[in-house]
Protein backbone atom coordinates (compact mmCIF):
# COMPACT_ATOMS: atom_id res chain seq x y z
CA UNK A 1 0.00 0.00 0.00
CA UNK A 2 1.54 3.26 -0.70
CA UNK A 3 -1.31 5.48 -0.58
CA UNK A 4 -3.25 6.12 2.65
CA UNK A 5 -6.61 8.59 2.70
CA UNK A 6 -7.65 9.58 5.99
CA UNK A 7 -9.15 12.68 8.11
CA UNK A 8 -8.98 14.01 11.80
CA UNK A 9 -12.18 13.67 13.26
CA UNK A 10 -12.09 11.64 16.57
CA UNK A 11 -15.23 11.17 17.85
CA UNK A 12 -14.58 10.35 21.30
CA UNK A 13 -11.70 13.15 21.97
CA UNK A 14 -14.55 16.11 21.37
CA UNK A 15 -16.82 16.54 24.29
CA UNK A 16 -19.40 18.51 21.84
CA UNK A 17 -19.20 15.44 19.37
CA UNK A 18 -19.51 12.96 21.98
CA UNK A 19 -22.82 15.01 23.26
CA UNK A 20 -24.32 14.66 19.83
CA UNK A 21 -23.38 11.02 18.78
CA UNK A 22 -24.56 11.64 15.25
CA UNK A 23 -21.19 10.48 13.44
CA UNK A 24 -21.13 10.03 9.80
CA UNK A 25 -19.35 8.07 6.77
CA UNK A 26 -16.48 10.66 5.01
CA UNK A 27 -18.31 10.03 2.12
CA UNK A 28 -15.51 12.56 -0.08
CA UNK A 29 -12.49 10.10 1.27
CA UNK A 30 -14.73 6.94 0.25
CA UNK A 31 -15.49 8.04 -3.22
CA UNK A 32 -11.33 9.17 -3.70
CA UNK A 33 -11.04 5.18 -2.69
CA UNK A 34 -13.70 3.96 -5.18
CA UNK A 35 -11.84 5.81 -7.80
CA UNK A 36 -8.91 4.99 -7.36
CA UNK A 37 -9.48 1.51 -6.94
CA UNK A 38 -11.79 1.69 -10.03
CA UNK A 39 -8.64 3.02 -11.89
CA UNK A 40 -6.23 0.33 -10.03
CA UNK A 41 -4.80 1.95 -7.31
CA UNK A 42 -3.94 0.18 -4.30
CA UNK A 43 -5.05 2.59 -0.88
CA UNK A 44 -6.39 2.34 2.29
CA UNK A 45 -8.99 4.26 4.52
CA UNK A 46 -8.12 4.96 7.97
CA UNK A 47 -11.22 6.22 9.33
CA UNK A 48 -10.45 7.87 12.04
CA UNK A 49 -13.99 8.36 13.67
CA UNK A 50 -14.07 6.19 16.29
CA UNK A 51 -10.20 5.92 17.16
CA UNK A 52 -7.92 8.08 18.57
CA UNK A 53 -5.25 10.00 17.29
CA UNK A 54 -2.52 7.33 19.16
CA UNK A 55 -3.84 4.41 16.96
CA UNK A 56 -3.83 6.18 13.70
CA UNK A 57 -0.31 7.18 13.79
CA UNK A 58 0.48 3.83 14.67
CA UNK A 59 -1.12 2.55 11.58
CA UNK A 60 1.01 5.02 9.88
CA UNK A 61 4.09 4.05 11.68
CA UNK A 62 3.09 0.20 10.60
CA UNK A 63 2.07 0.59 6.84
CA UNK A 64 4.61 3.22 6.10
CA UNK A 65 2.80 4.90 3.35
CA UNK A 66 4.43 6.85 0.63
CA UNK A 67 1.41 8.92 0.13
CA UNK A 68 -0.64 10.24 2.87
CA UNK A 69 -3.81 12.85 1.41
CA UNK A 70 -6.00 13.91 4.45
CA UNK A 71 -9.26 15.72 4.09
CA UNK A 72 -9.48 18.90 5.78
CA UNK A 73 -12.85 21.39 6.61
CA UNK A 74 -13.37 23.87 9.78
CA UNK A 75 -14.16 21.08 12.16
CA UNK A 76 -11.01 19.36 11.64
CA UNK A 77 -8.38 21.84 10.86
CA UNK A 78 -6.72 22.31 14.03
CA UNK A 79 -6.42 18.41 14.18
CA UNK A 80 -4.79 18.22 10.62
CA UNK A 81 -2.35 20.71 11.19
CA UNK A 82 -1.17 18.58 14.28
CA UNK A 83 -1.09 15.91 12.30
CA UNK A 84 0.56 17.07 8.93
CA UNK A 85 3.38 18.33 11.17
CA UNK A 86 4.33 15.23 13.13
CA UNK A 87 4.04 13.49 9.94
CA UNK A 88 6.60 15.32 8.44
CA UNK A 89 8.93 16.03 11.28
CA UNK A 90 9.31 12.74 13.14
CA UNK A 91 11.59 9.87 11.05
CA UNK A 92 9.62 6.84 11.94
CA UNK A 93 6.59 7.91 10.03
CA UNK A 94 8.64 7.71 7.10
CA UNK A 95 8.41 11.18 5.54
CA UNK A 96 5.64 10.24 3.49
CA UNK A 97 4.23 13.32 0.90
CA UNK A 98 1.52 14.95 2.40
CA UNK A 99 -2.01 15.84 0.64
CA UNK A 100 -4.59 17.41 1.75
CA UNK A 101 -7.95 18.24 -0.11
CA UNK A 102 -11.52 19.91 1.73
CA UNK A 103 -13.17 23.25 1.45
CA UNK A 104 -11.37 24.55 4.25
CA UNK A 105 -8.38 24.65 1.32
CA UNK A 106 -9.40 26.42 -1.57
CA UNK A 107 -8.89 30.14 0.01
CA UNK A 108 -5.74 29.21 2.67
CA UNK A 109 -2.83 28.01 0.33
CA UNK A 110 -0.35 29.27 1.52
CA UNK A 111 -1.35 28.61 5.24
CA UNK A 112 -1.47 25.15 4.68
CA UNK A 113 1.20 24.22 2.18
CA UNK A 114 3.71 26.20 5.31
CA UNK A 115 2.12 23.69 7.70
CA UNK A 116 4.43 21.31 5.91
CA UNK A 117 1.61 19.76 3.40
CA UNK A 118 3.58 18.88 -0.05
CA UNK A 119 -0.09 19.36 -2.25
CA UNK A 120 -3.06 20.85 -1.72
CA UNK A 121 -6.00 19.59 -3.94
CA UNK A 122 -8.45 22.23 -5.40
CA UNK A 123 -11.96 21.26 -6.07
CA UNK A 124 -13.06 17.76 -6.44
CA UNK A 125 -10.49 15.14 -5.31
CA UNK A 126 -11.41 11.87 -7.63
CA UNK A 127 -9.42 12.46 -10.72
CA UNK A 128 -6.88 15.16 -9.28
CA UNK A 129 -5.79 12.36 -6.65
CA UNK A 130 -5.23 9.97 -9.23
CA UNK A 131 -3.33 11.94 -11.38
CA UNK A 132 -1.15 13.49 -8.41
CA UNK A 133 -0.51 9.97 -6.58
CA UNK A 134 0.96 8.50 -10.40
CA UNK A 135 3.30 11.59 -10.41
CA UNK A 136 4.68 11.18 -6.93
CA UNK A 137 5.35 7.14 -7.59
CA UNK A 138 6.78 7.75 -11.06
CA UNK A 139 8.79 11.00 -10.00
CA UNK A 140 7.39 12.93 -12.70
CA UNK A 141 6.52 16.69 -12.63
CA UNK A 142 3.12 18.37 -11.37
CA UNK A 143 2.52 21.31 -13.16
CA UNK A 144 0.47 19.74 -15.65
CA UNK A 145 -1.58 18.45 -13.07
CA UNK A 146 -5.03 20.43 -12.83
CA UNK A 147 -6.60 21.55 -9.41
CA UNK A 148 -3.80 21.70 -7.15
CA UNK A 149 -1.19 23.99 -5.47
CA UNK A 150 1.99 23.37 -4.31
CA UNK A 151 5.29 25.26 -3.15
CA UNK A 152 7.91 26.21 -5.63
CA UNK A 153 10.82 28.20 -4.59
CA UNK A 154 8.96 29.67 -1.32
CA UNK A 155 6.22 30.43 -3.52
CA UNK A 156 2.83 29.39 -4.02
CA UNK A 157 2.35 27.62 -7.29
CA UNK A 158 -1.01 27.11 -8.48
CA UNK A 159 -1.88 24.93 -11.65
CA UNK A 160 -4.81 25.60 -13.70
CA UNK A 161 -8.30 24.99 -12.37
CA UNK A 162 -9.50 21.08 -12.40
CA UNK A 163 -12.33 20.92 -14.77
CA UNK A 164 -15.54 19.85 -12.86
CA UNK A 165 -17.09 16.19 -13.46
CA UNK A 166 -19.48 16.47 -15.74
CA UNK A 167 -21.22 13.60 -15.29
CA UNK A 168 -21.24 11.80 -12.28
CA UNK A 169 -22.25 8.19 -13.97
CA UNK A 170 -18.10 8.27 -14.28
CA UNK A 171 -17.79 7.50 -10.39
CA UNK A 172 -18.28 4.46 -8.65
CA UNK A 173 -20.22 3.93 -5.50
CA UNK A 174 -18.24 5.00 -1.91
CA UNK A 175 -16.03 2.54 -0.83
CA UNK A 176 -17.95 2.20 2.27
CA UNK A 177 -16.23 -1.74 2.95
CA UNK A 178 -13.59 0.22 3.64
CA UNK A 179 -14.53 1.71 7.01
CA UNK A 180 -16.56 0.06 9.69
CA UNK A 181 -20.01 0.99 8.63
CA UNK A 182 -21.59 -1.37 11.68
CA UNK A 183 -19.92 1.52 14.13
CA UNK A 184 -21.98 4.01 12.64
CA UNK A 185 -25.43 1.89 12.76
CA UNK A 186 -24.66 0.43 16.23
CA UNK A 187 -23.73 4.32 17.76
CA UNK A 188 -27.02 5.59 16.09
CA UNK A 189 -29.07 3.59 17.72
CA UNK A 190 -27.65 2.88 20.67
CA UNK A 191 -28.30 7.10 20.95
CA UNK A 192 -31.20 7.58 18.86
CA UNK A 193 -33.19 4.55 18.44
CA UNK A 194 -32.59 4.43 14.76
CA UNK A 195 -29.51 4.08 12.47
CA UNK A 196 -28.57 6.14 9.83
CA UNK A 197 -26.48 6.55 6.91
CA UNK A 198 -25.89 8.84 3.76
CA UNK A 199 -26.22 9.34 0.23
CA UNK A 200 -24.85 12.17 -2.30
CA UNK A 201 -26.87 12.80 -5.41
CA UNK A 202 -25.69 15.46 -6.49
CA UNK A 203 -22.56 18.36 -6.61
CA UNK A 204 -22.37 22.06 -6.75
CA UNK A 205 -25.32 24.37 -5.61
CA UNK A 206 -26.68 26.73 -8.25
CA UNK A 207 -27.64 29.12 -5.73
CA UNK A 208 -25.72 32.56 -4.34
CA UNK A 209 -26.41 32.56 -0.62
CA UNK A 210 -23.50 34.84 0.41
CA UNK A 211 -22.65 33.29 3.68
CA UNK A 212 -22.24 29.77 1.58
CA UNK A 213 -19.20 28.10 0.57
CA UNK A 214 -18.61 26.61 -2.45
CA UNK A 215 -15.43 26.01 -2.58
CA UNK A 216 -15.38 22.04 -3.62
CA UNK A 217 -18.29 21.86 -5.84
CA UNK A 218 -18.71 25.02 -7.13
CA UNK A 219 -21.78 27.15 -8.18
CA UNK A 220 -23.30 24.45 -10.35
CA UNK A 221 -25.71 22.07 -10.54
CA UNK A 222 -24.89 18.25 -11.62
CA UNK A 223 -26.77 15.33 -10.62
CA UNK A 224 -26.62 11.52 -10.64
CA UNK A 225 -29.38 9.20 -12.66
CA UNK A 226 -32.59 8.88 -10.55
CA UNK A 227 -32.17 4.88 -11.74
CA UNK A 228 -28.46 4.48 -9.99
CA UNK A 229 -29.46 6.50 -6.75
CA UNK A 230 -31.87 3.67 -6.52
CA UNK A 231 -29.98 1.14 -7.51
CA UNK A 232 -27.76 2.32 -4.34
CA UNK A 233 -30.69 3.00 -1.80
CA UNK A 234 -30.88 -0.41 -3.05
CA UNK A 235 -27.74 -1.84 -2.31
CA UNK A 236 -27.75 -0.34 0.97
CA UNK A 237 -31.02 -1.65 2.18
CA UNK A 238 -30.34 -5.08 1.08
CA UNK A 239 -26.73 -4.91 2.91
CA UNK A 240 -26.74 -3.30 5.52
CA UNK A 241 -30.39 -2.24 6.35
CA UNK A 242 -30.47 1.39 7.73
CA UNK A 243 -32.97 3.04 9.54
CA UNK A 244 -33.22 6.12 7.39
CA UNK A 245 -30.88 7.96 5.28
CA UNK A 246 -29.48 11.70 4.75
CA UNK A 247 -28.91 13.03 1.70
CA UNK A 248 -26.39 14.94 1.80
CA UNK A 249 -27.14 17.59 -1.39
CA UNK A 250 -27.97 21.30 -0.42
CA UNK A 251 -31.10 21.24 -2.42
CA UNK A 252 -32.59 18.06 -2.96
CA UNK A 253 -35.76 19.20 -4.69
CA UNK A 254 -33.95 21.88 -7.05
CA UNK A 255 -35.26 19.58 -10.10
CA UNK A 256 -38.49 18.66 -10.20
CA UNK A 257 -38.28 15.92 -13.14
CA UNK A 258 -35.10 14.46 -11.24
CA UNK A 259 -37.25 14.08 -8.44
CA UNK A 260 -40.86 12.21 -10.53
CA UNK A 261 -38.18 9.88 -11.63
CA UNK A 262 -36.61 9.04 -8.38
CA UNK A 263 -39.81 8.60 -6.87
CA UNK A 264 -40.57 6.34 -9.58
CA UNK A 265 -37.38 4.26 -8.98
CA UNK A 266 -37.26 3.70 -5.40
CA UNK A 267 -40.63 1.93 -5.83
CA UNK A 268 -39.90 0.43 -8.93
CA UNK A 269 -36.85 -1.23 -7.51
CA UNK A 270 -38.12 -1.44 -3.70
CA UNK A 271 -35.32 0.39 -2.93
CA UNK A 272 -37.64 2.64 -0.19
CA UNK A 273 -35.79 3.69 2.52
CA UNK A 274 -37.05 6.57 5.10
CA UNK A 275 -35.20 9.61 4.57
CA UNK A 276 -34.39 13.27 5.66
CA UNK A 277 -33.26 16.24 2.95
CA UNK A 278 -32.47 19.85 2.53
CA UNK A 279 -34.33 21.88 0.32
CA UNK A 280 -35.64 25.62 -0.57
CA UNK A 281 -38.56 26.65 0.20
CA UNK A 282 -39.58 27.44 -3.51
CA UNK A 283 -38.62 24.18 -4.83
CA UNK A 284 -41.37 23.09 -3.02
CA UNK A 285 -45.17 22.45 -3.71
CA UNK A 286 -48.16 20.50 -3.11
CA UNK A 287 -47.55 17.83 -5.62
CA UNK A 288 -43.63 17.80 -4.81
CA UNK A 289 -44.31 17.07 -1.04
CA UNK A 290 -46.49 14.08 -1.69
CA UNK A 291 -43.93 12.46 -4.08
CA UNK A 292 -41.27 13.46 -1.30
CA UNK A 293 -43.32 11.56 1.26
CA UNK A 294 -44.51 8.38 -1.22
CA UNK A 295 -40.56 8.07 -1.70
CA UNK A 296 -40.08 7.68 2.04
CA UNK A 297 -38.98 11.18 3.03
CA UNK A 298 -39.86 11.68 6.54
CA UNK A 299 -38.14 15.03 7.12
CA UNK A 300 -37.34 17.96 5.25
CA UNK A 301 -35.10 20.80 6.42
CA UNK A 302 -36.07 23.89 4.72
CA UNK A 303 -34.02 26.93 4.59
CA UNK A 304 -34.74 30.38 5.85
CA UNK A 305 -31.97 31.24 8.07
CA UNK A 306 -34.23 34.60 9.65
CA UNK A 307 -37.92 35.47 10.21
CA UNK A 308 -36.70 38.98 8.74
CA UNK A 309 -37.10 39.78 4.97
CA UNK A 310 -35.14 42.30 5.16
CA UNK A 311 -31.81 39.84 6.77
CA UNK A 312 -32.91 37.19 3.92
CA UNK A 313 -32.55 39.82 1.26
CA UNK A 314 -29.29 41.28 2.64
CA UNK A 315 -28.21 37.37 2.51
CA UNK A 316 -28.89 37.00 -1.15
CA UNK A 317 -31.60 34.00 -0.25
CA UNK A 318 -33.93 35.00 -2.97
CA UNK A 319 -36.99 33.37 -1.09
CA UNK A 320 -40.58 35.07 0.79
CA UNK A 321 -40.37 34.17 4.27
CA UNK A 322 -43.59 33.80 4.15
CA UNK A 323 -43.04 31.11 1.16
CA UNK A 324 -40.94 29.62 3.89
CA UNK A 325 -43.23 29.73 6.79
CA UNK A 326 -46.45 27.64 3.97
CA UNK A 327 -43.61 25.47 2.72
CA UNK A 328 -42.78 24.11 6.74
CA UNK A 329 -46.80 24.52 7.33
CA UNK A 330 -47.95 22.12 4.80
CA UNK A 331 -45.11 19.49 5.41
CA UNK A 332 -46.11 19.39 9.29
CA UNK A 333 -49.58 19.01 7.53
CA UNK A 334 -48.96 16.19 5.48
CA UNK A 335 -47.25 14.18 8.66
CA UNK A 336 -43.63 14.75 7.96
CA UNK A 337 -40.90 16.15 10.39
CA UNK A 338 -40.19 19.50 9.18
CA UNK A 339 -36.59 21.39 10.10
CA UNK A 340 -35.48 24.66 9.72
CA UNK A 341 -31.84 26.71 10.39
CA UNK A 342 -31.92 29.92 11.83
CA UNK A 343 -28.61 32.38 11.91
CA UNK A 344 -28.28 35.42 14.22
CA UNK A 345 -25.54 38.42 14.74
CA UNK A 346 -25.61 38.44 10.19
CA UNK A 347 -24.49 41.97 9.11
CA UNK A 348 -27.43 44.50 9.94
CA UNK A 349 -29.21 42.39 11.89
CA UNK A 350 -30.92 44.21 14.92
CA UNK A 351 -33.31 43.76 17.49
CA UNK A 352 -36.26 44.05 15.48
CA UNK A 353 -35.03 41.73 13.08
CA UNK A 354 -34.44 39.20 16.13
CA UNK A 355 -37.90 39.72 17.43
CA UNK A 356 -39.05 38.89 13.27
CA UNK A 357 -37.31 35.14 13.69
CA UNK A 358 -38.97 34.23 17.07
CA UNK A 359 -42.51 35.70 15.51
CA UNK A 360 -41.86 33.22 12.20
CA UNK A 361 -40.71 30.19 14.38
CA UNK A 362 -44.02 30.51 16.36
CA UNK A 363 -46.10 30.56 13.41
CA UNK A 364 -44.24 28.48 10.99
CA UNK A 365 -43.70 25.74 14.01
CA UNK A 366 -41.12 23.66 12.25
CA UNK A 367 -40.46 20.36 14.46
CA UNK A 368 -36.85 21.14 14.84
CA UNK A 369 -34.43 23.88 14.14
CA UNK A 370 -30.73 24.46 14.55
CA UNK A 371 -29.23 28.33 15.84
CA UNK A 372 -26.08 29.63 15.18
CA UNK A 373 -24.31 32.95 15.46
CA UNK A 374 -22.97 34.06 12.05
CA UNK A 375 -19.27 33.70 11.35
CA UNK A 376 -17.25 34.64 8.29
CA UNK A 377 -16.15 31.53 6.02
CA UNK A 378 -13.18 32.84 3.94
CA UNK A 379 -14.29 32.99 -0.25
CA UNK A 380 -17.57 33.79 0.94
CA UNK A 381 -19.20 36.90 -0.31
CA UNK A 382 -20.05 37.59 3.51
CA UNK A 383 -16.66 37.17 4.21
CA UNK A 384 -15.70 39.84 1.42
CA UNK A 385 -18.48 41.97 2.59
CA UNK A 386 -17.11 42.50 6.61
CA UNK A 387 -13.31 42.37 6.19
CA UNK A 388 -12.27 45.29 6.68
CA UNK A 389 -14.75 45.36 9.66
CA UNK A 390 -12.97 42.40 11.42
CA UNK A 391 -12.39 42.84 14.84
CA UNK A 392 -10.87 39.16 15.57
CA UNK A 393 -8.99 36.80 13.85
CA UNK A 394 -7.02 34.77 16.04
CA UNK A 395 -3.95 32.72 14.56
CA UNK A 396 -4.77 30.32 11.82
CA UNK A 397 -3.12 27.64 12.94
CA UNK A 398 -5.30 27.37 16.23
CA UNK A 399 -8.48 28.50 15.42
CA UNK A 400 -10.87 28.26 12.29
CA UNK A 401 -12.93 30.51 11.06
CA UNK A 402 -15.77 30.30 13.37
CA UNK A 403 -13.54 32.26 15.48
CA UNK A 404 -13.42 35.31 13.41
CA UNK A 405 -15.51 38.05 14.87
CA UNK A 406 -17.06 41.30 13.13
CA UNK A 407 -18.29 44.44 13.72
CA UNK A 408 -22.02 43.88 14.24
CA UNK A 409 -24.99 46.42 15.34
CA UNK A 410 -24.83 44.62 18.50
CA UNK A 411 -21.41 43.30 19.99
CA UNK A 412 -21.17 39.61 19.60
CA UNK A 413 -22.43 38.73 23.36
CA UNK A 414 -25.62 40.35 22.40
CA UNK A 415 -26.34 38.00 19.59
CA UNK A 416 -25.20 34.76 22.27
CA UNK A 417 -28.00 36.22 24.57
CA UNK A 418 -30.19 36.39 21.59
CA UNK A 419 -29.80 32.39 20.73
CA UNK A 420 -31.35 31.85 24.16
CA UNK A 421 -33.93 33.84 24.21
CA UNK A 422 -34.90 32.63 20.62
CA UNK A 423 -34.70 28.82 22.01
CA UNK A 424 -36.47 29.42 24.77
CA UNK A 425 -39.07 31.61 23.59
CA UNK A 426 -39.83 28.95 20.76
CA UNK A 427 -40.02 26.03 22.99
CA UNK A 428 -42.27 27.68 25.40
CA UNK A 429 -44.69 28.52 22.62
CA UNK A 430 -44.38 24.66 21.51
CA UNK A 431 -45.54 23.29 25.54
CA UNK A 432 -48.26 26.46 25.21
CA UNK A 433 -49.32 24.84 21.56
CA UNK A 434 -49.60 21.31 22.86
CA UNK A 435 -51.05 21.83 26.66
CA UNK A 436 -47.79 20.26 27.68
CA UNK A 437 -45.76 20.59 30.87
CA UNK A 438 -46.91 24.32 33.12
CA UNK A 439 -43.25 23.49 35.00
CA UNK A 440 -41.47 23.57 31.45
CA UNK A 441 -43.52 25.99 30.46
CA UNK A 442 -42.51 28.54 33.28
CA UNK A 443 -39.49 27.52 32.66
CA UNK A 444 -38.82 28.74 29.12
CA UNK A 445 -40.88 31.69 29.69
CA UNK A 446 -38.55 33.07 32.68
CA UNK A 447 -35.10 31.96 30.85
CA UNK A 448 -36.07 34.02 27.68
CA UNK A 449 -37.19 36.79 29.58
CA UNK A 450 -32.87 36.98 31.19
CA UNK A 451 -31.95 36.51 27.96
CA UNK A 452 -33.95 39.50 27.12
CA UNK A 453 -32.54 41.38 29.44
CA UNK A 454 -29.03 40.42 29.07
CA UNK A 455 -29.42 41.07 25.67
CA UNK A 456 -30.44 44.70 26.77
CA UNK A 457 -27.36 45.49 29.17
CA UNK A 458 -25.14 43.46 26.49
CA UNK A 459 -25.82 46.53 23.60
Amino acid sequence: MSILLTHAYYLFEDAKERAIMKPYAPLGILYISAYLNQNNVSNFVFDSTFYSKAEQLHFIEEKQPKVVAIYTNLMTKINVIKLVKLLKTDEKYGYPKIILGGPDITYNCENYLNTGSDFLIIGEGEQTTFELYNAIINNKTYNEISGIAYLENGSVKKTTPRTKIKDLTELPLPNREAIPVDKYLNTWKTHHGKSSMTVSTQRGCPYTCKWCSTAVYGQSYRRRPADLVANELKLLKDTYNPDTIWFVDDVFTVSHKWLEAFHDEVIKQDAIIPFECITRAERLNDDILKLLKEAGCYRIWIGAESGSQKIIDAMDRRVDVDVVKEAIQKTNALGMESGTFIMVGYPGENEKDINDTITYLKAANPTHFTITVAYPIKGTSLYNDIEDKITVKPNWETSTDRDIDFTRTYPRKFYDYAVRRIVNEVNFNKEKLNDKNLKKMIGYKLKSSLARGLMKLSK
